[in-house]
């Protein structure tokens, strides 16, 4: 059987996969390009080569991706993969962690502490700055008086 594969619902995919909006991606499309225009080209089954390489390369995908894209295949390939049971899925689900998380965590929190103590001692030195000013400031109107 040889599937139909709806080229404007893949532009949505992979506008929507890239967080791209209508909006946006009409402006990159060009002047003459709206939001209402890039809804219609996504119920598009076909689209020209020419507009599909232009749409391809505003996504910064090969165009073939559109062309061929076909998000059945791609779920049966993703279900079959970690559902199997040969080890080269298995290292894909059950990684060999080559750290230790806890320690991870203890260096984030010794950074963190090391960040605090600096802004601590940026934030007296520029109390002790505004206190030396105000100061010179009070001698500055006592003067005057």
């Amino acid at each position: 059987m040889n599937k139909t594969i709806h080229h404007g619902r893949n532009v949505k995919r992979f506008r929507e996969m890239l967080d791209i909006k209508q909006e946006s991606f009409a402006r990159e499309m060009g002047d003459d390009w709206n939001q209402k225009r890039v809804s219609l080209l996504e119920a598009k089954e076909v689209i020209d080569e020419p507009l599909l390489e232009q749409i391809a390369a505003v996504l910064k995908v090969p165009g073939e991706a559109i062309k061929n894209f076909d998000e059945e295949a791609a779920v049966n390939i993703i279900s079959n993969t970690f559902t199997s049971n040969d080890s080269s899925t298995l290292n894909a689900i059950n990684p060999n962690c080559t750290f230790n998380p806890i320690d991870e965590l203890m260096e984030m929190v010794e950074e963190n502490k090391k960040l605090y103590e600096e802004n601590k001692k940026l934030y007296e030195e520029l109390l002790r700055v505004e206190r030396e000013k105000n100061g010179l400031l009070r001698e500055m109107v006592d003067g005057r008086k």
